[in-house]
């Protein structure tokens, strides 16, 4: 009996601690679910209030965007992200899809006179790195949809790093700006010799024409033949960003700390040393004025260029004179030149034409090796009244008889002693057209180039070779020996540097011009475009293009 009570207890409190336990747990499950649900409901909350904040942030960045675009723009909004192409070109413009023209039309851009654009580079390798920004004028709007292209001077600013960066679609933002016209400059050249180009100023105008816009800390590049100079923005003013397109702007040029130039002064008459290394120049200047001028003219003087090489080395040197506007005289650019093995001595002739009052440049250039050297610039004495070797003998004509050997004409009564002496002693170069008298000693080392003929010594005929029969390919890709490629870059290649005769600045001569009236006149692709720019005639006032003015004055005026 008291066992069956014990185990009716012992099931009775089993079965309540079960029914607690369920109890708890279902309490618990309730607690958890509870809190789940009010998670659950918190983040939800908290998502559509982000996404309500990340709305009005966006709605609020659009609407400064707009603000800020139109603010640049002067009333017009334009935006793009565009992929960047590069094409070979100069200056600061790029090139647009049409559908930009449509876009910028549909809101008057045109009517506000040039446009201008700010480029931003969209995608860099960290978000600490400072965007890449630039500044540019339009040139055309036949860019490919969805694309910029850019000029290597705009590219360069955009993407100095490209060639290593390992993007392969570089994506710019493209906004439309208003800048303010630039009233005053400063630049300053990266290197030496910009100080030394006759109106550096007028070049560095001609270069400005390419381009819409300056920016301060960025580095335009001036060609001058095939030299470049890069000339870094200081300061610009009213703006940090102008515009250079139908402004009138004072520019300073700062000097660099050091040595502004790269043509070393020569006097006439004084003795300068230097050292040049093998494919290298070194450049001095000197000036023909008029007191020396006239000396030349007087037919008793040339003018002679000196250099005497150190011996104790290996290295050899060419020398090349040019007269200015031609600045740095090169291998197939000059007027003169000298390629002896060894010291030279350069005479131009009081006869030559190009000989004239003025400026004139030495390049002295390393052949081979590292070359020490004494340069100089004097008048020599042509010595005309010396009297000639037979001159003073009075011989009559009739008693003088030819050598057989020498050819030379000496007295009957010596001719056997003369000849036995010739035969035994010297010899005759058999090479057709010479016909030098040699010592039969200096007869081994007198030699003939099989393409030109000339006479040199044995030891100069591999510099021969080499200077002036070796093929070089000009920069316009035609390839010539160097006599033919002096001449083709003096008056045929398309890159080759004149004077305007209407700009008056040292340009590049362009190809022959396509109106065959201006080919009549001996105008060249840039004078025949140049000179399609119109001035008021000083008569009448008419507007006449500057190429046919003196045909005007002619024709309408009577002037001659």
């Amino acid at each position: 009996m008291d066992f069956e009570l014990r185990a009716a207890r012992e099931k009775l409190e089993r079965e309540q601690r079960e029914r607690k336990a369920r109890a708890k747990a279902k309490m618990e499950k309730e607690k958890r679910a509870k809190a789940e649900a009010a998670r659950q409901r918190d983040a939800l909350e908290a998502g559509q209030r982000a996404k309500r904040l990340e709305a009005e942030r966006a709605q609020l960045e659009a609407a400064q965007q707009m603000e800020e675009s139109l603010l640049l723009g002067n009333g017009i909004s334009f935006m793009r992200i565009l992929e960047a192409v590069p094409f070979k070109g100069q200056g600061d413009k790029i090139k647009l899809p049409p559908s930009s023209f449509e876009e910028l039309s549909g809101q008057n851009a045109l009517d506000k006179g040039p446009m201008y654009f700010r480029l931003t580079r969209v995608n860099h390798q960290t978000m600490a790195e400072k965007p890449s920004i630039a500044y540019s004028g339009v040139l055309e709007f036949t860019a490919s949809e969805g694309t910029v292209q850019l000029p290597t001077h705009v590219w360069q600013n955009l993407f100095p790093d490209r060639s290593s960066e390992g993007v392969d679609v570089p994506l710019v933002e493209l906004r439309y700006v208003s800048l303010p016209k630039g009233t005053y400059a400063k630049l300053k050249p990266e290197g030496a010799g910009f100080h030394d180009l006759p109106n550096h100023k007028a070049v560095l105008e001609t270069e400005l024409r390419l381009h819409a816009t300056l920016s301060e800390g960025e580095t335009i590049r001036v060609s001058y033949g095939e030299t470049q100079y890069g000339l870094r923005v200081l300061e610009l003013k009213p703006a940090s960003t102008v515009s250079v397109i139908e402004t009138d702007i004072d520019v300073d040029i700062e000097a660099l700390e050091g040595e502004n130039h790269v043509l070393v002064p020569l006097e006439m008459g004084k003795i300068v040393e230097g050292i040049v290394e093998e494919g290298k120049f070194k450049y001095y200047k000197f000036v023909v004025d008029g007191t020396v001028s006239e000396v030349i003219r007087s037919e008793f003087a040339d003018l002679e260029v000196k250099l005497q090489a150190d011996n104790s080395g290996n290295g050899d040197t060419d020398i090349y004179v040019s007269r200015h506007p031609l600045i740095f005289p090169t291998q197939h650019r000059h007027e003169w030149s000298s390629h002896e093995t060894g010291s030279k001595n350069l005479v131009i002739k009081h006869k030559d034409p190009n000989l004239v009052p003025g400026n004139y440049t030495i390049g002295v250039y390393g052949f081979k090796g590292v070359s020490k050297y004494q340069i100089s610039v004097h008048v020599k004495d042509r010595n005309v009244n010396v009297q000639k070797v037979g001159e003073g003998d009075k011989v009559n004509s009739e008693d003088l008889v030819e050598c057989g050997n020498c050819k030379r004409h000496v007295a009957r009564r010596t001719i056997v002693v003369h000849e036995a002496y010739c035969v035994r002693h010297n010899v005759v170069c058999q090479y057709e057209g010479c016909g030098v008298v040699l010592r039969r000693e200096e007869s081994e080392n007198h030699a003939h180039c099989v393409k030109c003929g000339r006479a040199f010594q044995k030891g100069e005929m591999e510099k021969h070779m080499k200077v002036f029969h070796e093929p070089t390919a000009c920069l316009c890709g035609i390839v010539l020996e160097k006599e033919e490629m002096v001449q083709h870059q003096t008056v045929e290649c398309p890159l080759r540097l004149i004077v305007c005769r209407f700009c008056g600045d040292m340009v590049q001569a362009g190809a022959n011009p396509d109106d065959p009236r201006d080919r009549l006149r001996g105008l060249c692709e840039h004078e025949s475009q140049c000179g399609s720019r119109t001035a008021p005639c000083d008569s009448c006032g008419r507007s006449v293009m500057l190429k046919d003015m003196d045909l005007h004055n002619i024709a309408v005026h009577q002037k001659n």
